[in-house]
């Protein structure tokens, strides 16, 4: 190998340096972009919220010149005939070409014009191309460029379903306090202000090498890691210490072996939950507080609250208890809570649910943490876990019902005050609390008269039903479950449908505009769930014809037919009992979905009762 190809150079860059008429490809084994809805709303929270920090109202734009720099992280590139080739660090670049995309759509909406098109997409030779190149996720980024949403294709890959899925994160996680006069100044501190470490190599060996070694052994000591250098500082005995530190690593590689920044998000969700007692107040120029301290440098702030956190730097004996008692106690349900959230687990069923439609980890987590004492019994905690789980859940369903946002940005002040208002309450306490707050709601299930699937909202439509759905069958005795319409293991999965065919003609008796007939054949009372590629085969017949086909399916499906009210005990008693207004449909009209819009709801009111009585 020359010395030429032997070379590796860092460079300090701003992101417009990184990024601005910058091509780069995508190495293989970095191709897939798998962030999630916590990891976009994170970045995006932390960017704005440390940008808030620094920003005053009133500030002229060359003072951002003094704003503090926020380091992102840095990233490794293969230069080889003047392309550049993204070895590591293709998860942030992507996820801020998608931050980009929506700043240049939402200065449209502000009418601002700053310049951000040229680190989204640059021109060569009169064709304009993206610049960071993939070629099978180019249709998905011209939508989200030219529209701001991307409806996914059947056969779309992973990597480009969750970019459409982190684009809207964004979009719910953008604070309404830099849409005004602010956001000229957050662009140019995005562009200037914000920093990440280049490293280039000559050569595709030593580029992977420097890959391996990134990702082996880190660049630096994580904030988990000096949390822990602290704590085993104070140790007096040689042997506890010893202990406490196997024991520690041994935590380290449970929790990573979920995800590799787990261990962070533990102590995040842990400190939070037991001991923040401030928070950001969200306005510009306001300070960090101890709810943001502990998301960005835990560490320091255990460091700097010890009194708090029942530390005593003269007392070794506390912090062992810290890490023998409070540790242990806090990672065992943590861990039993992520557990929770990919398989559907008796008594902790409300946990898995809001991992397919909650709030950000970044507030559920803390609130499911928060109630919980060393001396509760595991029955007991799992009881609070799964209760705080199911008031999350109402929440947002009725939020979601009626097209309110639940964006970590939007709702972290009213969950952090409740992260306190539960802090070591019993279960009992928990329920008071949860059904008062429930009652407040200025949200209701009323809802459901105006919901309908829209461009955006599809996950959740299929998310309702499938509660739905699952909850009427098991009323009715048969065993079937959420997971089994959401996502089965095995068989065809299911996708929401309509039950009028798309064929304004056949309705001209009740619409006059084709517009109006879209509108309603959206709304939530013309929709079910059958197996995928099902409806295809009748989808388009009329109703009165296809209608029978669906005695073949789920009982809510079922339900439209007079058949499966005939010696059906086990499906009528129970519904009857609950005053669910079930009727078969022999035509379906506009006051038939209307009828089926008002059933739903009732259904809902039964599954999402207010005062938690289950």
């Amino acid at each position: 190998m020359s010395n030429f190809k032997n070379k590796i150079e860092a460079h300090h860059r701003n992101i417009f340096d990184v990024l601005n008429e910058q091509k780069y490809t995508v190495d293989f084994f970095q191709r897939e972009y798998s962030w999630g809805k916590k990891h976009i709303e994170a970045l995006v929270t932390d960017l704005t919220s440390t940008f808030l920090t620094e920003y005053t109202s009133g500030d002229k734009r060359e003072e951002g010149e003094k704003y503090n720099n926020y380091y992102l992280g840095p990233f490794v590139v293969s230069l080889k005939d003047g392309k550049r080739s993204i070895i590591d660090g293709q998860q942030r670049l992507t996820s801020l070409t998608l931050f980009l995309i929506y700043l240049n759509n939402l200065q449209k909406e502000l009418n601002q014009s700053e310049k951000i098109e040229s680190m989204i997409f640059s021109e060569l030779r009169g064709n304009k191309s993206f610049n960071i190149t993939v070629e099978e996720r180019v249709t998905c980024l011209e939508a989200l460029f030219n529209h701001g949403e991307y409806n996914p294709h059947e056969d779309d890959d992973e990597s480009t379903i969750n970019m459409a899925k982190r684009y809207q994160d964004i979009v719910e996680a953008f604070p309404e306090e830099l849409k005004n006069e602010a956001f000229p100044f957050f662009i140019d501190w995005l562009k200037y202000n914000v920093i990440m470490v280049e490293i280039i190599a000559y050569s595709d060996e030593n580029a992977y090498t420097i890959f391996e070694t990134m990702n082996d052994r880190g660049l630096n000591l994580t904030p988990s890691e000096m949390l822990k250098g602290f704590i085993l500082s104070r140790f007096k005995n040689s042997d506890k210490r010893k202990l406490s530190n196997e024991q520690w690593k041994k935590a380290m590689i449970d929790l990573k072996s979920f995800e590799r920044d787990e261990e962070q998000r533990f102590f995040q969700s842990w400190l939070r939950a037991k001991y923040a007692d401030s928070i950001r107040s969200g306005g510009v120029g306001s300070q960090n507080e101890d709810f943001e301290k502990i998301g960005t440098r835990f560490h320091s702030w255990v460091r700097d609250n010890l009194k708090k956190i029942g530390l005593d730097e003269n007392d070794d004996q506390t912090f062992e208890n810290f890490i023998q008692k409070d540790f242990k106690f806090y990672l065992k349900y943590y861990i039993k809570i992520l557990n929770a959230e990919k398989t559907l687990t008796t008594g902790l069923e409300y946990v898995y649910y809001i991992n397919q439609w909650g709030i950000a980890p970044t507030l559920s987590f803390p609130l499911m943490l928060s109630p919980l004492n060393l001396c509760d019994s595991e029955e007991i905690v799992c009881r609070k876990i799964n209760i705080v789980a199911r008031y999350i859940e109402t929440f947002v369903v009725k939020r979601s019902i009626n097209f309110k946002k639940f964006s970590a940005n939007s709702i972290r002040y009213t969950m952090y005050l409740l992260v306190k208002d539960i802090r070591g309450k019993d279960i009992d306490e928990l329920k008071a609390i949860f059904s008062k707050r429930l009652s407040e709601m200025q949200e209701s299930f009323n809802g459901m008269a105006d919901f309908r699937l829209h461009g955006q909202n599809y996950r959740f439509v299929k998310f309702l039903l499938s509660r739905i759905t699952a909850w009427v069958e098991q009323k009715a005795g048969i065993n079937t479950n959420f997971v089994s319409y959401f996502q089965p293991e095995s068989g065809k999965p299911f996708e929401v449908e309509h039950i009028w065919a798309d064929k304004f003609l056949d309705h001209t008796d009740e619409f006059n505009q084709e517009h109006e007939f879209k509108q309603y054949r959206n709304r939530i009372g013309d929709l079910v769930l059958l197996p995928r590629g099902i409806n295809q085969s009748y989808g388009d017949l009329p109703y009165e014809k296809k209608h029978t086909h669906y005695i073949k399916e789920n009982l809510l499906v079922k339900s439209l037919c007079p058949l499966a009210y005939e010696k059906n005990p086990n499906f009528i008693n129970p519904t009857n009992e609950l005053n669910l207004p079930f009727r078969a449909h022999t035509e379906f009209k506009k006051k038939d979905i209307d009828e089926r819009q008002k059933l739903y709801q009732a259904i809902c009111e039964q599954i999402w009762d207010h005062e938690l009585k289950n």
